[in-house]
């Protein structure tokens, strides 16, 4: 972890993420600086001491930018334009594949957070936003060891628990997880609210299910757009497969296919309950040292091999020197999986122990 005298941040966006990144970072030691911009935004963050005074320059370690998607890459590209060489730069939009793809530089890493807040803006922030919460990194072939890992470790110190992925398996997933839910929020929330204009007593109806179903729909529309047409190839993609499943839905229940709506409720039902949490328990991990060198892409190396064999890393820490010429990874990963996984990093070349 970072000493006193390096925990100088500066965070480029001041909304809900950024905002509460701030807070966070700040109730940790960290001096932090930020700008928004919306004038206003950026002088009420100041008042309220969400941020110091203070611009980017040569004492900053950390850039967290969380501007919309569709600014994140100039902004990245001015920080790693005016800060110094140790600085580390990341981001937290929903969106990884073209931020990474445009910004091939050893002191970025992309970042998104699965964490947000019905309340929106600089008012809605929280130093504890982030504490459980899923945050996904995405080191790529450009990225060194000892960047990943002083900003894994930061991460971790939020109280997140942090798993690496490749960019386009993050989009592809996120498609599923997180934005077509939003827009299936959305228009379930838009279609009870045309009806109800017809009869006024609909919404008194709406019990906890459809109020957990339409929860998000609550967030900051503002910044959905960007993410939406970023990754528009996989919503796309997950919506005509979910369409499918709604016609097939539609077609039992006109034929009165009891067998195919009872299964199809079963299955969802048992899905559910198995969805993890989102921490393993501590027995439930296994740890794997992998040697390596400290060279860009070896971390896109092993990550890529997790996401090919389906295995999450679910905290890496860098031992041995890894700023020198070699060094050791330490993942934690899911014991049942953690053979297989083992196998994998040895076909490519790692050598590997199990603690």
């Amino acid at each position: 972890m970072t000493s006193p005298a390096e925990r100088r941040a500066h965070v480029v966006g001041l909304g809900l993420i950024g905002a509460s990144v701030a807070l966070a970072l700040s109730e940790r030691g960290w001096r932090v600086t930020g700008e928004d911009a919306d004038a206003d935004v950026a002088g009420r963050a100041r008042a309220t001491g969400v941020v110091a005074e203070g611009d980017l320059d040569a004492t900053v370690t950390l850039c967290v930018v969380a501007t919309p998607a569709g600014a994140v890459v100039d902004a990245a590209r001015a920080a790693l334009a005016a800060g110094s060489e140790r600085l580390v730069v990341t981001d937290v939009a929903g969106v990884k594949a073209s931020i990474v793809a445009a910004l091939d530089d050893a002191r970025f890493v992309g970042g998104h957070p699965m964490a947000g807040s019905e309340r929106r803006g600089l008012e809605g922030a929280r130093a504890d936003l982030f504490s459980g919460c899923t945050w996904v990194l995405t080191p790529t072939e450009a990225t060194a060891p000892a960047t990943y890992g002083f900003l894994h470790g930061v991460w971790r110190d939020l109280g997140a628990n942090v798993i690496a992925v490749p960019a386009l398996d993050h989009d592809r997933l996120v498609a599923v997880a997180s934005h077509v839910p939003h827009l299936l929020a959305g228009a379930l929330m838009n279609e009870a609210a045309d009806a109800a204009e017809q009869d006024a007593v609909l919404l008194q109806l709406a019990a906890g299910g459809f109020r957990d179903m339409t929860r998000v729909a609550a967030g900051d529309p503002s910044i959905w757009p960007d993410v939406l047409f970023e990754n528009r190839a996989a919503v796309q993609a997950s919506l005509a497969a979910l369409e499918g499943r709604l016609t097939r839905l539609r077609r039992a229940l006109e034929t009165g296919d009891r067998s195919a709506l009872s299964g199809d409720l079963h299955s969802a039902a048992l899905a559910r309950r198995r969805l993890p949490g989102r921490a393993l328990h501590p027995e439930e991990l296994a740890y794997l040292r992998v040697a390596v060198s400290d060279q860009p892409g070896v971390l896109a190396t092993v990550t890529r091999t997790a996401s090919e064999a389906l295995v999450n890393i679910y905290d890496i820490e860098i031992a041995h020197g890894i700023e020198g010429t070699s060094g050791t990874l330490l993942l934690a990963v899911e014991a049942s999986r953690a053979a297989e996984f083992a196998d994998a990093l040895v076909a490519r070349g790692f050598e590997v122990g199990r603690e």
